[in-house]
């Protein structure tokens, strides 16, 4: 993957996509950072989202990265295709990441990233910081076989070809959502959940109180007396929704729940 250098210092980039925002806040210098999506500073979605007030925020046209002039705009395929059409037909150098499903997907982008921002070294510590933290929750999962079912809001299952799926699989968990049959992700009713019956479910979030029908789903009294706080791992969704090195944190938070609901 090529990048255009402008000084000694590196590129200047813009992010115009919540995960590769993240990517950039940790590996490049703050004075090449020019701009970052209009997601970056979502408490929600975000892991960098308190750093990333400290860059201008973008909304997500080609107008206002076009002012701005990068070197290299970093984005996904969700970015609308007629904006990056429009990007790079006025001559800038786009950078495109795809979603990863593995950890060695995860790893190879933080790599790529490192090599966009010309700090290769950085890139190397963080997959460092990631294989660490895999050893920890290896340890911490060593020989319990565990089915967990990644549940989130009104019973969407997160399936066999996720990255929480690779998450799980990595430390020596099986994720439950293949005995339902779903692949990348879907929904499942409340009566194939509770006759499922996982060791555990893994949520976004504790706590007893719905702000909506979504999040009420998981407050159900059924769900609510076979999974009660010792069997529900919490792992809060600005950790996963996004491939990078905040899985380093995700996984440290996972070893810390295993030994919570294993005690």
């Amino acid at each position: 993957m090529s990048c255009v250098t402008s000084s000694a210092a590196g590129p200047r980039i813009v992010s115009m996509n919540v995960c590769s925002d993240q990517l950039v806040l940790s590996l490049a210098d703050p004075d090449q950072i020019l701009g970052l999506s209009r997601f970056s500073r979502d408490a929600w979605q975000s892991w960098a989202a308190d750093k990333a007030r400290n860059y201008p925020r973008l909304s997500g046209e080609a107008e206002d990265v076009l002012v701005l002039r990068p070197d290299i705009v970093v984005v996904s395929l969700f970015d609308k295709r007629a904006t990056r059409e429009l990007l790079k037909a006025n001559g800038l150098h786009l950078v495109e990441f795809t979603v990863p499903r593995t950890l060695d997907e995860v790893k190879a982008q933080i790599r790529a990233m490192g090599e966009v921002v010309q700090h290769p070294d950085r890139a190397a510590s963080e997959i460092a910081r990631l294989d660490a933290a895999i050893g920890r929750a290896r340890v911490a999962a060593s020989g319990r076989h565990y089915r967990v079912l990644p549940l989130e809001r009104r019973g969407f299952v997160s399936g066999e070809s996720s990255l929480i799926n690779s998450l799980l699989q990595e430390v020596g968990l099986s994720n439950a959502a293949g005995e339902l049959g779903i692949g990348a992700g879907g929904f499942a009713s409340l009566e194939a959940i509770v006759k499922l019956r996982p060791d555990f479910i893994l949520v976004a979030e504790a706590g007893d109180r719905a702000e909506d029908d979504g999040r009420a789903f998981l407050l159900h009294p059924a769900l609510e007396r076979f999974y009660p706080p010792d069997k529900r791992i919490v792992l809060p969704e600005r950790l996963t929704v996004c491939g990078g090195v905040m899985l380093a944190d995700a996984l440290d938070r996972l070893t810390e729940e295993l030994q919570r609901v294993t005690r």
